[in-house]
């Protein structure tokens, strides 16, 4: 089932990005998160209108994917950058592909034109669900990490999505 998250989703959120920051180089980043840097990101999150989709099985928290801003510049504001995690033990399940449609299902109801992906270049099997979902490679930051001993390349993918009627400046 996937669904929108709670505050109660949030200590399973927590795990497992954790284990995505201790385990692999899907996140740049080298020290896990405490539940109240997950709170205020839930609570921004919440606050700007931008969703957090959990997908449930076995009544446990399988996996989470979220979007936001791209760029803080009003000129990007009908481009999204999304993230999509699932645990360990419901990998390969097809579980990331019904959070990614359910997050470019939210993407065109608020008329988003473009959403974004950031995958380290050795992630295979995000690079291929991404594919499978039509997004397109768009750019390559090479050495964008370092991370395990090694520096990690940065892939771009992007999706056209539908996007606005009638966009504004304002």
């Amino acid at each position: 089932m996937i669904r929108k998250a709670t505050r109660d989703d949030l200590p399973a959120i927590l795990a497992i990005y954790n284990d995505a920051i201790l385990h692999t180089t899907a996140i740049y980043d080298y020290t896990p998160h405490t539940l109240d840097e997950r709170t205020r990101w839930f609570e921004q999150l919440r606050s700007a209108g931008y969703p957090l989709f959990v997908a449930e099985e076995k009544d446990q928290i399988a996996g989470f994917a979220d979007y936001g801003s791209f760029r803080n510049w009003p000129a990007y504001k009908y481009t999204v950058e999304h993230s999509i995690y699932v645990h360990p033990a419901f990998r390969r399940q097809g579980i990331a592909r019904k959070l990614m449609q359910a997050l470019i299902a939210d993407a065109e109801k608020h008329e988003y034109i473009t959403m974004i992906a950031g995958i380290d270049s050795q992630n295979e099997g995000s690079i291929h669900l991404h594919e499978i979902l039509g997004f397109i490679r768009t750019g390559t930051i090479h050495k964008a990490g370092y991370k395990f001993g090694r520096w990690l390349d940065l892939v771009f993918y992007q999706l056209m999505l539908k996007g606005p009627a009638q966009p504004t400046e304002i």
